[in-house]
């Protein structure tokens, strides 16, 4: 193995560990030297690949929104029809919007951005990275079956990730609401 290759090797290593350490424990909780420690590595490291803890939440969170958003391509693109697509798009919303410990990451970092300049913009270019896969994943939908949306796909975009972060937030609080608003609010924007 490659020096380079081992570093990447490290480097997803703690960020495994730091994923589950940052949804188990929260951001503030979470300690750089016990991330160390579970992923069998030196603090040092953590420090060769991640400038401080902020960096490393960063990349926890952009590979969660990553993963998301692959989750819900992949359903898609596997449903030929389109009540098939939507059906496929309510179920992953009502096991992923609102997952308790991501949901609760998210917001606990986001209010960090409140004294630090550098983590909002680093925030919100991950929010702009999602806009553009859901717009994407809009366009696709009507592009595929033949639809119109009611909105630019950026503007339904931002109204989708919009409900999806309050509803998240809602759930996380109460598990026990529905996540069909979501779904519902996909149709209208195509006027279903």
């Amino acid at each position: 193995m490659t020096r380079q290759q081992a570093q990447a090797q490290t480097r997803e290593h703690l960020l495994t560990t730091a994923a589950e350490h940052f949804l188990d424990r929260g951001y503030a909780a979470a300690s750089l030297d016990q991330i160390a420690d579970v992923a069998g590595y030196s603090k040092g490291a953590v420090y060769s690949n991640f400038a401080n803890k902020d960096e490393l939440c960063l990349a926890v969170l952009d590979r969660i929104r990553l993963e998301k958003m692959a989750e819900i391509v992949a359903l898609l693109a596997a449903e030929p029809t389109l009540e098939e697509s939507f059906a496929a798009f309510s179920g992953w919303a009502d096991r992923t919007i609102g997952d308790r410990r991501w949901t609760l990451l998210e917001i606990e970092f986001s209010v960090r951005s409140r004294h630090n300049e550098a983590i909002r913009r680093q925030l919100a270019e991950g929010a702009q990275g999602v806009r553009a896969a859901i717009a994407t994943i809009v366009t696709g939908l009507a592009d595929r079956h033949g639809l119109h949306c009611t909105l630019p796909a950026e503007e339904a975009a931002t109204a989708l990730l919009s409900l999806g972060i309050g509803l998240g937030l809602q759930r996380a609080i109460s598990p026990e609401l529905p996540a069909a608003a979501l779904a519902d609010t996909l149709r209208a924007l195509f006027g279903l």
